[in-house]
């Protein structure tokens, strides 16, 4: 990392600014979005049950072209219209609610998610116990625990919650995990669950495409002398990947729009890297170089 340089010579460098190739959509959102825009260019609106993506920038863009954002408690009043289900996936109910209000379906869950569905289903059986490593409240975890009727299941967001849980040793144990947490975060919970109950099993349902992110964006964090993430303040994966970018470098920053960034975060710095979470649009990151490129720009004249 460099020092900073005196405040006489901060306002000569001219940084080099790089975004992050390890940053923005995953496939699963880019397929959303593009059933969305698909629909969109041959209709005037589409209804989406909840945010198309956690990033309220891309909300806004495809808003403008006709995305209506709606809630569960608006389905009954939409009978016979046309909903996009997004990549986080729904529970069984929202289907049935659709099938009694004639309701058609763009169904754009992510295939990775409808597996760990479909795997947890499988196995919703009297005297199963099922651990789920995720976020309470988080659509893609809301959308697990609608697969689950008979079992008992535990819903945990750390390893030391592990220990307190009232579980039965006797029972088949299974552990799963909402598919963009931390690979780090799994494997303590996995440990903690294994010292209680060693006969559990393990299912590693993490999305490689997300958590192979983690050792490039570490990288490319060192490389820089300071780091922009930008990422919707409601993305569950934004936090979780700027926590590690911030443990690579403190020169880190979190920011969900240009207008956010502060200008004494950048002085001194020759290489100014652009980060971004599975739900961070690569329009908006180039947003955010140009908008800092433009900066010092102006600077120099």
């Amino acid at each position: 990392m460099h020092p900073l340089p005196s405040e006489s010579s901060a306002s000569s460098v001219k940084p080099v600014v790089t975004i992050s190739s390890a940053s923005g959509f995953c496939f699963g959102v880019v397929y959303a979005v593009e059933v969305a825009e698909a629909y969109l260019a041959e209709h005037p609106y589409l209804y989406c049950l909840g945010d198309i993506v956690h990033n309220d920038e891309e909300v806004k863009r495809l808003q403008e072209k006709g995305l209506r954002v709606i809630s569960h408690a608006d389905l009954p009043r939409l009978a016979g219209e046309t909903i996009l289900i997004r990549a986080h996936g729904e529970p069984p109910e929202t289907y049935a609610i659709a099938r009694q209000y004639g309701i058609q379906l763009l169904d754009a869950s992510c295939p990775v998610v409808l597996k760990l569905q479909n795997r947890i289903r499988e196995l919703d059986q009297p005297g199963v116990q099922i651990l789920l490593l995720g976020t309470i409240g988080h659509p893609e975890v809301v959308g697990l625990l609608g697969q689950i009727q008979q079992a008992d299941v535990f819903v945990v967001s750390s390893a030391d919650e592990v220990a307190h849980l009232p579980l039965d040793p006797e029972k088949p144990t299974y552990l799963f995990s909402q598919t963009t947490k931390a690979p780090a975060l799994f494997a303590a919970v996995a440990k903690a669950l294994q010292d209680r109950i060693p006969h559990a099993i393990i299912a590693d349902t993490l999305c490689r495409q997300v958590s192979n992110r983690e050792p490039k964006l570490i990288q490319f964090a060192r490389s820089q002398d300071v780091v922009i993430f930008v990422a919707g303040r409601k993305s569950s994966n934004g936090k979780a990947l700027f926590s590690i970018c911030q443990a690579a470098n403190p020169r880190s920053y979190y920011i969900s729009s240009p207008e956010e960034i502060q200008w004494a975060w950048l002085e001194g710095a020759e290489r100014i890297g652009i980060a971004g979470a599975t739900s961070t649009p690569q329009w908006l990151m180039e947003q955010v170089k140009a908008h800092i490129e433009a900066h010092f720009a102006q600077v120099a004249r």
